[in-house]
Formats: structure tokens, C-alpha cells, sequence
């Protein structure tokens, strides 16, 4: 398996109609392809993790076969141990604890780039491009927004990743900014 982000796309398109769910792995591959040239990693790798590490979740999504069946899918295609891990490591259920560096920023990036995106689209601009790391710091004060996110795996994603948290943040609004586009968070601007 060629591990590039057409692959990838080929992947979610399969598996994935929710346009919404395949802009949260669009903007999740962002985050990641950022890190990877931050840390020096291979950034095709790192894209094709953030891109299909919820591909199965619209077809699969209980805790009993997300992301199982998705790491199955993809070890039937020949896909390299180290991207099937890091899947499975970014839901603590399964187990597998992460211990690479690509699967501490997945789980880092997963739930902040769905973040991001909501405190993006509740903007007056209703773009990335304006936002800055203290309105998501004041939002994740808010119970209330985007209440399905939990703001204990946003502040455990960065301390496993080695960053404060405001520096997290500020990475990945500005990751995901260069795909503003791609992840329809241009907005007015």
C-alpha cells in the first residue's frame, strides 16, 4: 500500500459520505503534516495516519468495533504496523498505549482540530484565518460548546506531545490555515 494522501482519500471516500466527518480527517491530516515537518518526520506517513484514522467510523461507531475494524480493513491491504498502531492508539479503549511520536500527535490533533473547526464556524467571519489560540482556550471554558469534546483529552494530547498547551493549540490553527480551503474554514475572510 502506497501510503500517500490520494490513498487515503481513496480510503475515506469508500468508507465515508458525512461531509462533515471527512473534513474532521481532513483537518486532523492538516495537524499532522504540520507536526511531521515540525518534528522532521515523513509527512506522507503522518497525512495518511491523520486522513484514515476515522474512516471506519461512520459505518463502525461503537467503542466494540471503531477503530478495530478499520485497522482490519487496512491490514488486509498491506498496510505497515506503525499506521495501524497509531490508529488503534487513538482511542484509549483498545489498549494500545501510545508511545511513537506520530501516535502521541494523533491523539493531540483528534480532538483539537474538531474543536478548532467549531470555534471557527461560530465566528463572525466564520473562518480560521482570524482566529487566535486564546478564543479556543476561553472556549473549551464553556461547557456548553461543542459540549461532545472532551477538553481533559485536548489538555492530555498536548502534555503527551511535550507542548503547552497554548503552543498546541496555536500549532494546529496554524496547520489547519493552510488548508483553509480544503476544510471550508475560509469563511468571509
Amino acid at each position: 500500500m502506497i501510503l500517500n494522501h490520494d490513498t487515503a482519500w481513496n480510503l475515506v471516500t469508500e468508507f465515508t459520505a458525512s461531509e462533515s466527518l471527512r473534513k474532521h480527517m481532513l483537518g486532523v491530516e492538516a495537524a499532522l503534516a504540520g507536526y511531521a515537518r515540525l518534528f522532521g518526520e515523513d509527512e506522507d506517513v503522518w497525512r495518511f495516519v491523520g486522513l484514515v484514522h476515522d474512516f471506519d467510523y461512520e459505518q463502525w461507531p461503537d467503542a466494540e468495533h471503531h477503530p478495530f475494524e478499520g485497522v482490519k480493513i487496512l491490514r488486509e491491504r498491506g498496510c505497515p504496523e506503525v499506521v495501524l498502531r497509531a490508529i488503534l492508539s487513538h482511542a484509549d479503549y483498545t489498549g494500545v498505549a501510545r508511545e511513537s511520536r506520530l501516535e502521541k500527535a494523533l491523539y493531540a490533533c483528534d480532538e483539537l482540530s474538531g474543536f478548532i473547526t467549531a470555534a471557527s464556524l461560530v465566528r463572525p467571519s466564520k473562518s480560521i484565518l482570524d482566529l487566535e489560540a486564546s478564543s479556543v482556550k476561553k472556549r473549551m471554558k464553556d461547557k456548553a460548546f461543542a459540549r461532545a469534546v472532551n477538553r481533559d483529552d485536548i489538555v492530555r494530547g498536548a502534555a503527551e506531545l511535550g507542548l503547552p498547551l497554548d503552543e498546541h493549540i496555536a500549532n494546529v490553527i496554524g496547520f489547519m490555515r493552510a488548508e483553509a480551503d480544503a476544510l471550508g474554514l475560509r469563511g468571509t475572510l
